[in-house]
């Protein structure tokens, strides 16, 4: 009884948020766009319902009411439940040429570079997939090779063996070292019209470095109120916590 209960309740939360996602998106529509953040904001506060399409929605809505840190963090939001997205990248573009910071980003060289390359082609979760799919065609193509009974075809099965072991062996290792990247990984975005990167987790640390609003940063560290944090031109040092949103 109390399953059948939890189901209900559960099918009719899943109703209300689709009802109240529509809503912000007829609001949108209007033009009332800080009405459609409200509605957006008021699903995510609840916890009805997280996805891609309601931080980009939620991205958008900033973005046109020129709020510079929370469209940015909304489409990175966005993007680490769907990762690659063309449309959330083209936008959140356009959203970072509001931003006054420019901070270059130090390009990985060599080897590690060709494995970045690499493995960034696809998510954790795709190259889960393409794993599967792998696994499985090994496994039929060891079937065709264990009951051939022709020379000429159990050499190509064994062949195709040998390129799908090889194959599947790369994906995974693929997968694996994205969901390390991904784990690993804390972007935050600074939602302080102006923020100071400091030498020391106090403030009578040296200022390194301003940041403005939407500008991106990798948290590092927690020390207290304190966060380490890394550009991607390389510095590092330390901000007041309140002063940016991490985004996972």
């Amino acid at each position: 009884m109390k399953n059948i209960v939890y189901l209900f309740l559960l099918i009719t939360q899943i109703f209300f948020a689709q009802s109240s996602f529509e809503k912000g998106n007829a609001l949108y529509q209007k033009g009332q766009y800080q009405q459609a953040v409200d509605v957006y904001e008021s699903i995510l506060k609840e916890d009805k319902q997280q996805s891609a399409e309601l931080y980009f929605n939620l991205g958008n809505s900033y973005y046109k009411l020129n709020k510079v840190a929370p469209s940015i963090y909304n489409y990175e939001k966005a993007l680490v439940l769907k990762p690659h997205d063309p449309e959330t990248l083209n936008n959140l573009k356009f959203a970072k040429k509001l931003t006054i910071d420019e901070i270059k980003e130090v390009p990985k060289v060599g080897f590690a570079k060709l494995i970045q390359n690499f493995t960034g082609i696809f998510d954790y979760n795709t190259w889960a997939i393409i794993s599967i799919a792998i696994a499985f065609a090994f496994l039929l193509t060891f079937i065709g090779y264990y009951f051939s009974q022709l020379t000429l075809s159990k050499r190509i099965y064994f062949i195709g063996m040998f390129v799908l072991l090889i194959a599947l062996l790369l994906s995974v290792s693929a997968g694996m070292s994205e969901k390390n990247h991904f784990d690993n990984d804390r972007p935050a975005i600074v939602f302080a019209e102006l923020s100071e990167v400091r030498s020391e987790p106090q403030k009578s640390g040296s200022a390194i470095i301003l940041l403005h609003e939407g500008a991106k940063v990798y948290v590092l560290e927690t020390v207290g109120g304190w966060k380490k944090i890394e550009l991607t031109d390389g510095t590092e040092g330390w901000m007041d916590a309140s002063t940016i949103r991490e985004v996972k």
